[in-house]
């Protein structure tokens, strides 16, 4: 609290010292032995002889130089130039007297923020490497943690979702399956056919679903119902699961795994669990599994009807974190 008028902060200067010579009206101005330009003849105090002088009448000022509007002889005196600057001119503050409430609302920009602060210029568009670095709150205290601590060492990676609203053909996966993975899972939801009484099937492709492979599977399967329980067996498909029906609840559910797919030296195999409710509406129970018994890398597949086609359905792919 100030009695009277605040004290104006400004960018107040004192020339340096400045020698006349003789016969000469126009002077430079320096700071420190640095050229000043004030803003203005207005913005200064002059006194020559010990007299303060009228400013654009006794002397005007283009950017660094003084002009007396008569020469100076010797014996002449420049006491002082006092540039007073622009009130709004504060200067460099001093250390620590920034405070927050003197930040406009989102001034601060990206270009005036180191890249060791956390930010959207910053962004990492790739997984961490082992050694990147995230910051934690350990009881108040930050500290920095290496990725590799806190990685996922198993679990599912999840590729990509296919899902059908409307009657197709097929719903496919033509990518994302390669040597990434050892081990991939699909799952299959609320699966409906079009056509009552459907058989659906998967089929594995070694040419990223230009074409499909419909025969070479040995499959074993194992069909559980309150009135049966048989053990059948498919050459045509890596998974069949029969008699989907197409009424309500009349869908199907299954989790199906696969095996090193793209290693072309070995039989890619292959095993699923799987819950339908038929065309009778009976509940049925799936599990087998099998291999594709040709040493190819398969790059691909796809969910269909062994007749007529798929109406609905959410088919999810993973990989599987080993």
């Amino acid at each position: 609290m100030y009695i009277g008028r605040e004290p104006q902060i400004g960018n107040y200067q004192i020339c340096d010292a400045i020698s006349v010579v003789n016969g000469q009206a126009a002077y430079t101005m320096q700071v420190g032995s640095v050229n000043v330009n004030p803003e203005s003849a207005i913005n200064t105090i002059v006194s020559l002889n010990g007299t303060i002088q009228k400013a654009n009448s006794s002397y005007t000022i283009a950017n660094s130089v003084i002009t007396f509007s008569s020469n100076l002889v010797t014996g002449d005196v420049i006491d002082f130039i006092l540039i007073l600057g622009s009130t709004l001119d504060l200067g460099v503050a001093s250390d620590n007297t920034v405070s927050t409430a003197k930040i406009v609302d989102d001034a601060v920009t990206a270009a005036k923020i180191n890249n060791d602060i956390i930010s959207g210029s910053t962004e990492l568009a790739t997984a961490p490497a082992d050694t990147d670095e995230f910051l934690v709150s350990d009881a108040g205290t930050l500290k920095r943690i290496d990725y590799s601590l806190i990685k996922s060492s198993a679990g599912l990676t999840k590729l990509s979702t296919t899902t059908v609203s409307s009657s197709v053909a097929a719903a496919e996966f033509t990518s994302g399956i390669d040597s990434t993975y050892k081990l991939y899972r699909l799952v299959g939801q609320d699966v409906q056919t079009v056509d009552d009484d459907v058989n659906l099937e998967i089929e594995f492709s070694s040419d990223g679903g230009s074409s499909y492979i419909t025969s070479g599977y040995d499959t074993v399967i194992n069909r559980l119902a309150a009135e049966f329980n048989n053990v059948v067996t498919a050459t045509g498909a890596a998974m069949d699961l029969n008699n989907i029906g197409n009424s309500t609840n009349e869908n199907g559910y299954f989790d199906f795994y696969f095996v090193d797919p793209s290693n072309s030296s070995t039989f890619t195999a292959y095993y699923f669990n799987a819950v339908t409710r038929n065309n009778d509406a009976r509940v049925v129970h799936f599990n087998g599994g099998g291999m594709y018994e040709a040493t190819t890398a398969l790059n691909a597949l796809r969910i269909k009807g062994a007749a007529g086609n798929i109406d609905k359905g959410t088919f999810i792919l993973y990989g599987v974190n080993s």
